[in-house]
């Protein structure tokens, strides 16, 4: 601040000069030209997400123009092309969405509240053991319906992040990220070999779920949407309340609190959604990765470390990466691709990169 000095009764009396107001008139500028900026990528994103919708539900196996899909939705007829989007590809997509908010909001948790970077539910182990609990629950006790091992999935998940974070703490409450990625991959390892195993020793009683266990949103029926969707939703209302503090637990435990943020509270919450939108998501689609991991840091590149933006920008961009995948996997060979391939296709090289980098983006 320059300043300039004014006799007053015979003092000399410090006067600021009008570089004060200028200098917070850029500042004031710069931050509202930011805010307008996330705003209008929010927008150019939801659009976007409205063309990925519309092109789900009109390309696969038979090619259905545009005005043919809002035409089922507007004045629906007893046609093949209205049957094709109505009972299969409205399903397919709303699982798509569904699935693909569940793991963007689920890793961008996981990285808020472990502070690593690298975190997801996949590199976690979390989609691993809501995975092999399904498992347990399908060929053990023999249910088969998704309404009955989605319990299970939740128990998997939360008993995953349970063990992850207690090794990667060391039982201290002191989070290290490199502990917790190496817990993560060795325990998702171990989940999936046992679980391969049982599936190799049963192969009939699994013999649906093996695009399943690679991800797949290929699901015909609006029972699987509507079964997983509430799950998904009381995630999303549990992520609402911890999302206050999780700009707070960036700055570390102790400054947090010191700060006035809940760190214990605000980990639970996260926990609670992470289990619920992890559990739902795998239990409807299977283990579908990387989706977690690349989204946030794409959002946290775009909007900055402030973790409501990168939320928000996360709930639009990662159902936009399923869905474009989802389309790239049934144009792209002569069947179709599962989804979950195309993602780790994707994801493979972005992992790569991130390792790379002398600095990965911080949280």
């Amino acid at each position: 601040m320059v300043s300039c000095c004014v006799p007053i009764d015979g003092f000399m009396s410090p006067v600021a000069s009008p570089a004060l107001p200028a200098a917070t008139a850029v500042t004031n500028s710069g931050v509202v030209n930011k805010s307008r900026w996330r705003v209008l990528f929010l927008a150019l994103a939801a659009a976007t997400l409205l063309g990925a919708v519309m092109l789900s539900l009109g390309v696969g196996a038979k090619f259905i123009p545009t005005s043919t899909v809002l035409e089922a939705f507007t004045n629906p007829q007893d046609t093949a092309d209205h049957a094709i989007i109505l009972q299969n590809r409205l399903p397919r997509t709303l699982m798509g969405i569904a699935v693909g908010v569940a793991l963007g909001v689920a890793g961008a948790l996981i990285q808020a509240i472990t502070r690593n970077p690298l975190a997801d539910p996949g590199i976690l182990g979390v989609n691993a053991g809501a995975s092999f609990a399904i498992v347990i629950a399908i060929g053990v006790l023999g249910i088969g319906s998704l309404s009955g091992y989605i319990w299970f999935a939740f128990i998997g998940a939360i008993l995953t992040t349970a063990a992850v974070y207690l090794i990667g703490t060391s039982g201290r409450n002191v989070v290290n990220p490199i502990r917790l990625t190496l817990a993560g991959v060795a325990l998702s390892a171990v989940l999936t070999g046992i679980g391969s195993g049982l599936t190799l020793l049963n192969p009939k009683a699994f013999d649906h779920l093996r695009s399943w266990s690679i991800g797949s949103l290929d699901t015909r029926s609006m029972e699987s949407v509507m079964t997983v969707a509430p799950f998904m939703g009381v995630g999303l209302i549990v992520a609402l309340f911890c999302v206050g503090g999780l700009n707070a637990i960036a700055l570390g435990d102790d400054l947090a609190s010191s700060l006035g943020a809940n760190v214990n509270r605000t980990r639970i919450l996260g926990v609670v959604a992470i289990t619920l939108l992890s559990g739902a998501a795998t239990a409807g689609a299977g283990a579908i990765g990387f989706v977690g991991l690349m989204i946030p840091h794409v959002a946290r590149w775009i909007v900055g470390p402030d973790q409501r933006w990168i939320l928000a920008t996360t709930v639009l961009l990662s159902p936009i990466l399923l869905l474009v995948s989802d389309l790239v996997g049934r144009i792209a060979a002569p069947g179709e691709l599962q989804v979950g391939v195309v993602t780790a296709f994707i994801g493979a090289p972005v992992l790569i990169a991130l390792a790379r980098r002398r600095k990965v983006s911080g949280l």
